[in-house]
């Protein structure tokens, strides 16, 4: 006789290996902020236009499932009205995750996107305290949504293909 359930349902797969991430470390790699406003002063309004530019950069370590990735961000701020620079902050964040259970195929996305997810509060409360610091009101991030960034860098990338081809 089979080796089926009573009630006639098939067996269950056998389930995939779950994915898991620990982070071992969390680091400022380079920070720095520069006060324009206090250096050379600004004349009339100075309503601010922020524009924050984020890049990701992923790496394996030596170490077996040690991965680090970067998260870069570029702030500046300048007036709406002329332009005129007010601070500029650069910052490099860096994790170091122990990962494991994830496929080869999903290991690009999975450190591109759920990695900086897992860091981004931290990047967020540094933006924050570094401006206010700085003689800001602290600058509060919104979130990222590193999915589509991640998308969207696939797609320039294609397109860029694409060039190249034609």
């Amino acid at each position: 006789m089979a080796d089926t359930p009573e009630n006639g349902a098939q067996p269950a797969q056998q389930p995939q290996q779950q994915a898991t991430s620990r982070v071992m470390a969390q680091y400022i790699r380079d920070m720095s902020f520069e006060n324009i406003l206090a250096q050379k002063g600004v004349t009339g309004d100075a309503q601010p236009e922020i524009q924050v530019q984020v890049n990701l950069d992923a790496r394996k370590r030596n170490a077996d499932n040690h991965f680090e990735v970067i998260t870069k961000l570029n702030i500046t701020s300048k007036t709406k009205e002329k332009g005129e620079a007010l601070f500029v902050l650069e910052l490099e964040y860096g994790g170091v995750f122990e990962i494991s259970g994830v496929p080869e195929e999903q290991m690009h996305p999975y450190l591109l996107i759920e990695c900086p997810r897992i860091t981004f509060p931290f990047v967020r409360r540094i933006v924050s305290d570094v401006t206010r610091d700085g003689g800001f009101p602290p600058l509060n991030l919104e979130t990222i949504d590193f999915l589509a960034l991640y998308r969207a860098e696939l797609a320039r990338r294609a397109e860029a293909e694409k060039a190249k081809v034609n």
